[in-house]
């Protein structure tokens, strides 16, 4: 059975990442976009990633164009954006598909780990989120309508 700690991805400079860099961590996932009406949800990020971080929190964005085309910018772009509109801190990763064959394993697997709406696997839009646990299970998948503030309460219980 795999776990997220046997993934590898791209950081948004090109650099692999071993996710195993991440074991004994509370690991957020979320694909993002910059043109969405839910793009304001990096604020809500952030502020989790500052206030969890030093608890063990790792939240980790993977840009994605899927839904809208709402990510078309290069990962130098998405990079500045999330800088300069939200301050983005946390690690961020190449852009990627979430759906369909071009998916990577990562996104498959998490998927196949806690399905989204009914028994549906795809993910329904930008911004949905998988909560993983310091063991490299997930734990909860959430709804890209969510607010990433919602989220506290869990993260609180799971770094207790």
């Amino acid at each position: 059975m795999s776990t997220l700690h046997d993934f590898t991805a791209k950081t948004l400079d090109g650099k692999p990442c071993d996710l195993s860099a991440y074991k004994g961590k509370l690991a957020l996932l979320v694909n993002t976009a910059s043109e969405c009406g839910l793009t304001p949800q990096y604020a809500g990020l952030e502020a989790l990633h500052k206030k969890f971080q030093g608890k063990g929190l790792a939240v980790l964005g993977f840009p994605c164009n899927q839904f809208g085309a709402q990510e078309p910018g290069t990962a130098a772009e998405i990079g500045a954006f999330c800088q300069k509109n939200y301050g983005v801190s946390f690690q961020m990763f190449n852009k990627i598909e979430v759906n369909g064959a071009g998916a990577p394993p990562l996104y498959q697997w998490l998927k196949k780990e806690a399905a989204g709406s009914g028994s549906a696997e795809d993910i329904e839009w930008n911004f949905a989120k998988f909560l993983v646990g310091a063991d490299g299970h997930v734990v909860r998948r959430y709804k890209a309508t969510v607010k990433p503030e919602a989220l506290a309460a869990d993260i609180e219980a799971l770094l207790a």
